[in-house]
């Protein structure tokens, strides 16, 4: 698994928990389906609903496979007659790259996620923002069923948007707020009809009838559009921004800028591998890089440091201090913060006194042999010291292993293989309860979030370590066995970009939609105290939540279907804003029309979070247009960590991948279950172009060939026995392979022992533990159609 390998996500993977509705509130009755089946359980029941057979029930093969195969052997074929992602992927950017995606048509099914576009907003969200399974909702329960097109939107609320496109207007209302339905609360928007001379708007949401404030008048034009339209963004645009007044801040005050906190696990592993002074190096000038206010010249957010093993050790660095001194809590059972003042200050101020602190941090433990950690303790006294500063934050927590010293939370390997495959299987992925759920409770009130960095050399119990993380929209990165020569290098691009990323605190989301459907389940690094405000810590670019919707009544072809996503939350200079985007979707009674509106990797992307519903229409045999390329993405899907029941693959590395994927967005899980392989062999080095990706497939490779393959996670350079030195010298100008850093990436050698973890991306071929080919998915699938229907 290139699990084993450093990972975390270069840009723009987020991480978090899933491929169940694991995690999920109580409510949701997939919840308790999920938890009620072993994955492989789960497996065997989805693939029944889809009539392929139990494809958990034959170890490492495929129903359907040489042992179960009857009658004459069938004619081979040609891999290049079936349908192509790459294809797929290069036809769209012939199409539509390159070009401007105007959002002023409902229900219009945006470029796919590969495509290089420009989007101009003009009353629908960018699709950077917002992206559904269809854009052409059933207009009946019933059709829905009978569509077997899951609805669902994937939104990602704080998605980078590039520098040619405009970023979201700040509309201030001053004291009166933003203005919203009086029935159903959604805030003013393109959707809204105004009526009666501009005197009263009609809800585009529940359709209530409402006065428009005396401030807001303004007359309307021959059309009935307000003379205003175009000056005003809450009118004209899709997605827009609101200054909240103090009736959204807690306490009725406004929030105070948040804080980050570094907490460094210096026991007797971090110590050797030179980890610790790795971090104390980088964060001298990382802390200059912290994010700030559009238009400030520094960064508002506080800084602090603690340092743990059985004890925790914290630091006064307030600037007037000439050496910072350590204060000590070894009573970890009853945490609490033994300073207020000088233990979260600004960088700027008390540069002198925390360069002098890293500086004396990797000396001062240099001779530990205390090997045990805590963990929970630390969490704790994260979260007592933002009480205390009355903001949210951030937590950053470098731990090398499972904490078993005696303290709240402490943790038993409970790792056990024998159970892959059985009914309790599930329990290895199932937090160990207890003080970690009130933990999780006490960091989502604080708007605290959780960041692990984890430098694991044995189970470290990553389904109980990342519960915290995983529910207070933080992430989770992991490397085994680090050594700073080996992955010091992807260690410190990624908590770069952890700490640089553009990122809002104390979060809530509420999705209201238009009469005829409401949101029902909700995936993501989120925490869900009722069942329809989306609770997060924080919220940042690379985080996802996936959004399903139910029927309640009829939808009209008419009007519609309309969805508003607003995300209320406080700014990194400590403003508190209202985020809104807008979506309107079509409504169809036909079939044909919703199975053309379909997007292909947002279905995945709803299918890789909620594991245990990959049912899907196979009852064309003819797979529609837009969803030609499905099956390839579903077999890769049931490859995964998480639903390949396999003892080859740890208990750690299964519930990572289940945690990083339910906060990924459509473009993460797009490459994670299909990745770019490029053959750099056919580059042109006198030119900037990429040669294009080829298929997934051993078959693709070639002996004198080079070809990079990149997931998002991790990087490989595969390298044919007979590739020539000067390719190498030209491409990489070193003279051979030998003088290859391998920092970040890894190289591997035809034929290498190393080739194994390379080749289990190859997804449209075998499973390496287990799981069809994408040729052998294809023809199984035809043939339990073609029995359907004879």
């Amino acid at each position: 698994m290139c699990f084993f390998a450093p990972i975390s996500f270069p840009a723009p993977v987020a991480s978090a928990h899933s491929m169940s509705a694991y995690g999920q509130p109580p409510q949701s009755a997939l919840h308790s389906m999920a938890q009620a089946l072993p994955p492989t359980q789960q497996l065997t029941n989805q693939m029944n609903a889809m009539n392929i057979g139990g494809y958990g029930a034959f170890p490492g093969g495929f129903p359907g496979g040489p042992a179960q195969m009857a009658g004459p052997p069938q004619k081979k074929l040609d891999p290049d007659s079936i349908p192509s992602t790459t294809q797929v992927i290069e036809d769209d950017q012939a199409k539509r790259g390159g070009q401007v995606y105007v959002t002023n048509i409902r229900g219009q099914v945006p470029p796919l996620v590969t495509t290089d576009f420009t989007v101009q907003d003009q009353g629908n969200a960018s699709p950077r923002f917002m992206r559904c399974t269809t854009y052409s909702f059933p207009s009946t329960a019933d059709l829905a069923k009978q569509c077997k097109v899951p609805l669902a939107a994937i939104i990602k609320p704080f998605a980078t948007v590039p520098k040619n496109e405009t970023p979201l207007y700040i509309v201030n209302h001053g004291e009166t707020g933003p203005i919203r339905c009086n029935r159903c609360k959604a805030y003013m928007c393109p959707y809204m009809q105004f009526i009666d001379g501009g005197r009263r708007y009609q809800c585009g949401f529940c359709s209530c009838v409402n006065e428009v404030p005396v401030q807001y008048f303004q007359h309307l034009d021959h059309m009935g559009r307000r003379m205003d339209l175009y000056e005003r963004p809450e009118l004209s645009l899709g997605s827009y921004e609101f200054i909240a007044t103090l009736d959204y801040c807690k306490n009725n005050k406004p929030p105070n800028p948040p804080a980050y906190i570094f907490m460094i696990d210096v026991s007797y592993n971090n110590i050797k591998s030179g980890l610790v002074k790795l971090i104390c190096e980088e964060l001298k000038t990382l802390l200059d890089r912290l994010p700030k206010e559009e238009g400030t010249e520094t960064s508002a957010i506080k800084v602090g440091f603690v340092t743990y093993n059985k004890i925790l050790h914290f630091y006064n660095v307030k600037s007037a201090l000439a050496q910072p001194q350590m204060m000590v809590v070894s009573d970890v059972a009853e945490m609490f913060v033994p300073l207020l003042d000088g233990f979260l200050v600004n960088f700027q101020e008390s540069r002198a006194v925390i360069n002098n602190l890293l500086e004396q941090i990797p000396d001062m433990f240099a001779d530990t042999n205390e090997s045990e950690t805590v963990f929970s303790p630390v969490i704790q006294a994260g979260v007592e010291a933002l009480k205390a500063a009355e903001c949210s934050g951030k937590l950053f927590i470098f731990q090398s292993s499972i904490p078993t010293a005696e303290a709240p939370g402490k943790l038993k390997n409970r790792d056990d293989l024998k159970l892959v495959g059985t009914e309790k299987e599930k329990t290895l992925f199932q937090p160990q309860r207890g003080v970690y759920e009130q933990l999780t409770k006490d960091c989502v009130a604080q708007g605290c979030c959780v960041d692990l960095f984890l430098f694991p050399n044995q189970f470290v119990d990553i389904a109980t370590m990342g519960d915290v993380p995983s529910h207070t929209s933080g992430s989770i990165y992991k490397y085994s066995n680090f050594q700073v020569e080996v992955n010091g290098q992807q260690f410190l691009s990624d908590l770069r970009r952890d700490v640089e990323k553009s990122i809002g605190f104390d979060a809530i989301m509420r999705v209201r939609t238009g009469t005829g459907f409401r949101a029902t389940d909700f995936f993501g690094a989120i925490y869900m105290n009722n069942t329809t405000d989306v609770e997060m810590a924080a919220v940042d670019c690379d985080k996802a939540v996936t959004v399903e919707f139910k029927h309640d009544d009829t939808l009209s072809e008419e009007s519609g279907a309309v969805m508003q996503c607003a995300l209320l939350y406080t700014t990194i200079g400590g403003q508190r804003r209202l985020r809104i985007h807008n979506l309107s979707l079509n409504c169809s009674s036909q079939l044909s029309e919703l199975y053309k509106s379909c997007e292909t990797d947002a279905l995945i992307n709803f299918f890789a979070k909620s594991g245990d519903r990959i049912t899907n229409s196979y009852r064309n045999l003819i797979l529609p247009d837009a969803m030609k390329v499905f099956p390839v993405y579903m077999n890769s899907l049931l490859k995964t960590p998480t639903l390949v029941g396999s003892t080859e693959l740890s208990t750690d590395d299964r519930a990572f991948h289940r945690l990083l994927v339910n906060a990924m967005g459509v473009e993460e899980t797009q490459v994670l279950l299909y990745p770019r392989l490029i053959p750099l062999h056919t580059m042109d080095v006198s030119s900037e172009a990429i040669p294009a990706p080829v298929r997934c497939s051993e078959e693709r490779l070639s002996e004198s060939g080079i070809f990079l393959l990149e997931n998002g996670l991790c990087v490989f350079l595969w390298l044919g026995q007979a590739c020539p030195p000067d390719l190498i010298q030209n491409l990489f100008n070193v003279p051979s392979l030998g003088h290859l850093s391998s920092e970040g990436l890894l190289i591997v050698k035809q034929k290498d022992r190393s080739e194994m973890l390379f080749r289990q991306h190859l997804v449209e071929d075998k499973g390496l533990h287990g799981g069809a080919s994408y040729m052998d998915f294809l023809c199984y699938v035809h043939r339990e159609i073609r029995q359907l229907l004879t």
